[in-house]
């Protein structure tokens, strides 16, 4: 049995009551089970307050091995599900998660000492405490929210304002322009994209036969991995099993887990494999979006033809680039895979939502990924 929700939220609160400059208490969440609230301050799952963004009681922050590119946008993510109410464990795909799931995920940048914006994805002091946002070192853009209803899931997506004081809803999606640097110095022009709606779309339906909306992070191998909550670092699904959030779930040891991309102790064709997977597989797999295009790059698809392994494209027009192949071993500038992830050319660039630069440390992984493989297209 794992720790009753209300005492375990209870004892995380007198912790942090005994410590010194500690948050104030969270807002309530609220389920909203129809209809599409102005502010997201209506569902009670994250608030900005007294120079924080705080997660409402019960809201649960999560985080990815890999996780997805978004132009370089640092992410904090929670989940909050209705007392007693609980998601069901699956091996390989996204958990079965009850009505009443709220997903939320806050997209921002890092304030830089002259005033500018630098990389939020490579960030590490923006954190007041464990779990808590300093809203002093970051600029928030928008936050999106999965909700589970009745009839499925519904994406809606929540623009910042300039105060950093309130994020509101913005259906048909919003536009904005930054300058970001890296810590290496480097800057990038950078044309943010808040996705409509029906855009949403365009990643969350996995299935293309169903084409209905559901998450593509919650899935055990992406979140089997260490977090640092407000009590302690441990195990996420450990931890969701310890709040009730979680059931039928094995033992951390015994679920699969993804490779984290940056992780260079590991063989460099999981890192890859998990980089292609977050980013791309939820809609090249066999029941995607890009079913027809024949190229799967799901964990479940075996190395070969299937994987882009010496295979022609399917009507891929310019985005072949004139390459015959998507893969070719030891060769990444005959390889279709590289084109397109290289190019920013909106009917060639993939993936096609989410980014408007070039992910330049994942093309050098998939690039060295290619000139380690052995083979001959053409033999």
């Amino acid at each position: 049995m794992g720790i009753p929700r209300v005492l375990y939220g209870l004892t995380a609160a007198l912790a942090l009551a005994g410590c010194e400059g500690a948050s104030s208490p969270g807002p309530e969440p609220t389920f909203i089970a129809d209809g599409n609230p102005p502010t997201l301050s209506d569902w009670g799952m994250l608030a900005a307050r007294d120079g924080q963004l705080i997660a409402g009681e019960g809201v649960e922050p999560y985080d990815l091995v890999t996780p997805l590119f978004s132009d370089h946008a640092g992410k904090f993510r929670t989940v909050w599900m209705p007392e007693g109410a609980s998601a069901h464990y699956s091996e390989d795909g996204v958990f079965d998660f009850p009505v009443g799931t709220v997903i939320t995920k806050t997209f921002f940048y890092a304030n830089g000492p002259d005033g500018g914006l630098m990389r939020g994805d490579e960030a590490t002091n923006v954190w007041a405490e464990p779990e808590v946002l300093d809203l002093s070192r970051v600029h928030l853009v928008e936050t999106r929210i999965l909700v589970r209803r009745e009839e499925g899931w519904t994406a809606l997506p929540y623009v910042w304002n300039a105060e950093q004081t309130e994020a509101r809803l913005m259906r048909t999606g919003d536009a904005q322009t930054f300058e970001v640097a890296s810590a290496a110095g480097g800057i990038n022009t950078v044309n943010y994209l808040v996705p409509n709606v029906n855009q949403c779309a365009g990643c969350h339906a996995t299935n293309n036969t169903t084409r209905q909306i559901q998450p593509i992070g919650p899935a055990a191998r992406h979140l089997n991995r260490e977090f640092d909550y407000a009590e302690g670092t441990g195990n996420q699904l450990e931890h969701l099993i310890a709040v009730g959030y979680l059931t039928g779930a094995p033992a951390a040891g015994d679920a699969p887990r993804a490779a984290d991309w940056t992780d260079t102790s590991l063989p460099i064709g999981d890192r890859a494999r998990a980089w292609l997977d977050i980013n791309c597989a939820h809609c090249h797999n066999p029941a995607g979006p890009a079913d027809t295009s024949g190229l799967y790059l799901d964990p479940g698809t075996e190395w070969g033809p299937n994987f882009g392994l010496c295979k022609t494209p399917i009507a891929a027009g310019p985005g072949s680039g004139g390459h015959r192949y998507d893969i070719v071993p030891g060769d990444p500038d005959q390889s279709i895979l590289i084109f397109r992830l290289e190019s920013l050319r909106p009917d060639v660039m993939m993936p096609e939502l989410g980014r408007s630069i070039v992910h330049e440390e994942s093309v050098a992984l998939i690039r060295e990924w290619i000139e380690t493989l052995d083979g001959d297209c053409d033999a």
